[in-house]
């Protein structure tokens, strides 16, 4: 299982929301492409880069962003936020993009993922965002009645990387992931889960550790390592040291 640092990009900048709400933003850079580096630098094997300014316009708004982050570190970056259509998906992926991640454009548009699976097999990651349970859509504004399973499981064998499963009470809050939710979707979907928000410190990454088992690949994590809650190379080193005990 591996730790992705999160980077999210505002006007330019690198903040952290709390709960999705635009209006509480933390500014913690105005040089996005400097904190890729220094993840890299301290261990990260992937980023998870969100166009927060794109989700709420429809469209992607940091393209230049996005590739000085890809140009700056020489691992995977998985970006989403605003992505709608397959040009958008094949600019990104034909730009050094690692992944794109499609949320809302899933549940708007299905065949929109069909496609970028099709013509990019292993390189599309479902988005589900939910709040008490439920999707939430157009960057967490618009609830829905459907569940994460529900949503997964339409496109569970249609070739996606993997699914990024948000619970939107616990994002950027520091009170801890939501491990029974995240648990339940890993079991339910027949797809590899990357778990984010929640996460405040090393005993949450010891948490989400345990899921391992059940299908989760990797989590997400944000303010923790930007306010100094839990230090990157250290939940590193221990997600490391547990898989190896797993093989063993």
């Amino acid at each position: 299982m591996i730790i992705i640092p999160a980077i999210d990009l505002k006007d330019g900048r690198c903040v952290r929301l709390k709960q999705g709400r635009m209006s509480e933003e933390t500014v913690y850079s105005t040089k996005p492409e400097e904190i890729a580096l220094k993840w890299f630098e301290k261990g990260a094997e992937r980023l998870h880069v969100v166009d927060l300014d794109g989700a709420i316009h429809k469209t992607p708004v940091h393209r230049e962003v996005v590739r000085n982050i890809v140009e700056a570190v020489p691992i995977a970056v998985e970006v989403g936020g605003g992505i709608r259509n397959i040009d958008t998906v094949r600019s990104y992926l034909d730009s050094g993009v690692h992944a794109v991640i499609l949320g809302t454009a899933a549940f708007r548009d299905p065949d929109l993922l069909y496609q970028s699976c099709k013509e990019y097999p292993g390189r599309i990651i479902l988005g589900l965002d939910a709040n008490g349970g439920k999707i939430a859509v157009e960057g967490w504004t618009q609830p829905t009645e459907i569940t994460p399973i529900e949503l997964g499981n339409r496109f569970a064998n249609d070739g996606l990387e993997a699914i990024i499963y948000t619970d939107i009470q616990k994002d950027g809050m520091g009170t801890g992931p939501n491990i029974e939710a995240t648990r339940m979707l890993a079991k339910g979907v027949n797809v590899p889960v990357i778990a984010s928000g929640g996460i405040a410190d090393v005993e949450d990454v010891k948490k989400v550790l345990t899921l391992s088992e059940d299908g989760v690949i990797g989590m997400i994590t944000g303010r923790a390592l930007y306010e100094g809650g839990l230090d990157l190379e250290e939940a590193i080193r221990i997600a490391k040291e547990k898989m190896q005990k797993k093989g063993a």
